[in-house]
C-alpha cells in the first residue's frame, strides 16, 4: 500500500558611462561600496510598529530578485496572498523583467512596477519590506547579506548558497540584524512529509539506525542548451558581466547561463547540493538533527570528461556519520537508493516523496500522532507562512540555520568527492578536524570587487 498525494510549484547592457556612474552612486549612497560591509538596517516606517515589528494590520511589500525559473513562480504565489504587494523587480536579463512586470500588472491591475538590473537599488529602497530572492546560488550570499543588512525579510531559495562559509555568512547575518528568513525548502509545509517525520520522531519504528536519501542523478537539459559551448557575444537583453559577478571571469555561451547554469561548479553544486535542501532537510527533521550535522563524511562522485562546461557530479554517494550512531547515505544515480527520503529503525521503516509515503509495517500509515506526542512545526502554504512569520517575528518552517545545517553534508560531501578523502567534522564548532586543504574548500575566492 503507498499512498499517494498531489502538490500545488532595464539592464543597460554595457552603456558603460551611465551604468558605472549609477552603480558607484547607489553602492556609496547605500554603504555597499564593492564589500558590502556596514549596510544600513533600512526599514519602512510604514510596515513598522513603534517596537519595531510588523504591524498585522498593514501591508507587507515586496521586492523579487531574480525572476528566472524558480523566481517567477514564487513572486506568482506571493501575488496571491492578500495584503501582499510586490512593488520592485530586480533581474539581470530584460526578457525577464519585462514578463515580471506584465504578472504582476495583470494580478494587480496596475502597470509600470519598478524594475531594476542592479540588487543594490532595490535594497536601497526604504518602503520595501521583504525580498524574494530566486538567484543562481554563486550570488545568494552576497545579495542575501546585503539584504538582511539593509533591514529586509528574505524568503530565499535552496541551497542557502554556493558553499559552506557563504551559507554561514547568511546565518550569521541573519541572527545579527534579527531577520525573518523562509528557504524555499517547501516540503516542510506539505502534509506526508511532516507525517513521515512525527511518526519517526514518536518511535513508531524504534530506535532510527540508518537514513537513505534519494536524490536526481545526471544534468537536465533545463534551458534546452546541451552542447551549445559556442562562445559568442551575450544577447543584448542580458547583463552578462554583472551575472558572472563574484564567480570567475569566463566567455558568454548559452549552455552558461539560464536554468543550466546549476551543471557548472563555478555557479552551483549540481543535482547533489541542488537537492540536498529537499530530501536532506526531510531527514534531519525526522532525525530531530536541525540544528546539527554529521561527526564524518566520505564520498565518491563520477564526473564528466575534463574540459566539459557541464563539470558536476552525475553520479554520487555520500556516507555520513552522526554523534547519535546514526548514518546516512545520500546518493544519486543508484538504484539500491529510491528517490526521498527513507528512515529505518528497529521497528520498520518509513519512507517519503513527492508522490506520497510508504511504511513497513503497512500499519503505520494508519497511525494518527497524539494530542501528547511529538508535533512538528504545522504549515499548510509555505509562503503564506513566511508572511505570516515576518508580521508576528515568529520563526518560519524553514529558518536560514535549519537550511545551513540540511546543504552542510551536501557541501562536505562534495569536498570529500572533489578530494577522494573521508573528513571529520565537528558540528558544534562547525569545523573540519584536521585537514587544512579540505578546510580551504569551505569557501572560494571571488571575483573582485565582490566579496563577504
Amino acid at each position: 500500500m503507498l499512498i499517494s498525494f498531489n502538490f500545488l510549484g532595464k539592464s543597460t547592457a554595457h552603456m558603460k558611462n551611465s551604468t558605472i556612474q549609477r552603480r558607484e552612486f547607489v553602492r556609496k549612497a547605500s554603504g555597499l561600496a564593492a564589500g558590502l560591509a556596514g549596510f544600513p538596517a533600512i526599514i519602512s516606517a510604514a510596515a513598522r510598529g513603534s517596537d519595531g515589528t510588523v504591524a498585522p494590520s498593514n501591508r507587507i511589500t515586496m521586492g523579487c530578485i531574480g525572476l528566472g525559473m524558480q523566481g517567477f513562480p514564487n513572486m506568482k504565489n506571493f501575488l496571491e496572498i492578500p495584503g501582499v504587494e510586490v512593488i520592485a523587480l530586480c533581474d539581470l536579463d530584460k526578457t525577464h523583467l519585462e514578463e515580471g512586470r506584465k504578472a504582476v500588472a495583470e494580478n494587480t491591475g496596475k502597470a509600470g512596477c519598478a524594475s531594476y538590473n542592479d540588487f543594490e537599488e532595490l535594497l536601497a529602497r526604504p518602503d520595501i519590506d521583504t525580498v524574494m530572492l530566486a538567484v543562481p546560488d554563486h550570488w545568494h550570499g552576497i545579495i542575501a547579506v546585503a539584504a538582511v543588512r539593509a533591514g529586509k525579510d528574505i524568503f530565499g531559495e535552496k541551497p542557502l548558497a554556493h558553499n559552506w562559509f557563504e551559507s554561514k555568512a547568511i546565518v550569521d547575518a541573519v541572527k545579527r540584524y534579527r531577520r525573518i528568513w523562509q528557504t524555499g525548502s517547501w516540503q516542510r509545509s506539505v502534509y506526508n512529509f511532516r507525517l513521515g517525520a512525527e511518526l519517526v520522531r514518536n518511535g513508531r519504528i524504534g530506535k532510527i539506525r540508518h537514513v537513505e536519501v534519494g536524490l536526481p542523478q545526471g544534468h537536465w537539459d533545463f534551458a534546452g542548451t546541451a552542447g551549445q559551448e559556442a562562445i559568442s557575444a551575450p544577447p543584448a537583453t542580458l547583463d552578462f558581466d554583472r551575472w558572472l559577478g563574484p564567480a570567475p571571469g569566463a566567455p558568454y555561451c548559452p549552455a552558461r547561463v539560464h536554468r543550466n547554469w546549476r551543471w557548472n561548479l563555478d555557479y552551483a553544486g549540481g543535482q547533489l547540493v541542488d537537492w540536498i535542501g529537499h530530501h536532506m532537510d526531510i531527514g534531519h527533521w525526522g532525525m530531530d538533527c536541525d540544528y546539527t550535522g554529521p561527526v564524518e563524511i566520505e564520498g565518491q562522485g563520477e564526473y564528466p570528461k575534463q574540459g566539459t562546461l557541464w563539470n558536476t557530479a552525475t553520479r554520487y554517494r555520500v556516507n555520513t556519520r552522526y554523534a547519535s550512531g546514526i548514518t546516512v547515505t545520500i546518493a544519486g544515480g543508484h538504484p539500491d537508493i529510491r528517490m526521498g527520503t527513507r528512515w529505518i529503525g528497529d521497528n520498520g521503516w518509513v519512507w517519503v516523496d513527492r508522490g506520497g509515503m510508504d511504511a513497513s509495517p503497512k500499519s503505520l500509515l494508519k497511525e494518527k500522532i497524539g494530542p501528547n506526542e511529538v508535533q512538528l512545526y504545522r504549515s499548510d502554504n509555505h509562503f503564506r507562512n513566511f508572511i505570516d512569520c515576518v508580521r508576528s517575528r515568529k520563526l518560519t518552517i524553514t529558518p536560514a540555520e535549519v537550511a545551513h545545517r540540511s546543504a552542510t553534508p551536501g557541501y562536505l560531501g562534495q569536498i570529500c568527492m572533489v578530494l577522494g578523502k573521508k573528513l571529520r567534522w565537528d558540528p558544534e564548532q562547525e569545523k573540519i578536524l584536521g585537514d587544512p586543504d579540505a578546510e580551504r574548500l569551505l569557501s572560494r575566492p571571488m571575483r573582485a570587487p565582490w566579496h563577504l
